[in-house]
């Protein structure tokens, strides 16, 4: 069964931002995607040990909405157990730079309020 991801945003050319926020800005997220292109491919138990805090629900949820909008790719394994493998995808890649650009930034920012 494929979920749509998002609904059809029909507004001005600011709102473009927010639906990019809206794939990449929910709590999670942005480390994950920062671990996968860092890590070509995780496993589930691998990206769960990064949020000791967070269930098990929730980071299947950030990760399944990450993989409807086509960010990641999900490969089940027919093992016993199962085994489940995160990688980028193609399109996913092309947040690279923008994760990067992230990253620093908070980095700079981190230092600036930590001298306040």
């Amino acid at each position: 069964m494929t979920r749509k991801a998002h609904i059809q945003f029909d507004c001005n050319s600011g709102c473009s931002v927010e639906l990019a926020l809206s794939v990449i800005g929910q709590k999670y997220k942005g480390t994950i995607l920062y671990q996968l292109l860092n890590n070509p491919v995780m496993r589930f138990n691998e990206i769960k040990r990064l949020f000791p805090e967070v269930s098990q629900r929730t980071l299947t949820h950030q990760l399944r909405a990450l993989e409807d909008d086509q960010i990641i790719i999900r490969t089940v394994y027919p093992e016993v157990p199962p085994r489940v493998e995160y990688q980028m995808s193609d399109y996913g890649r092309t947040l690279a730079t923008i994760i990067d650009e992230l990253k620093s930034w908070g980095d700079k920012h981190k230092v600036m309020i930590n001298n306040e």
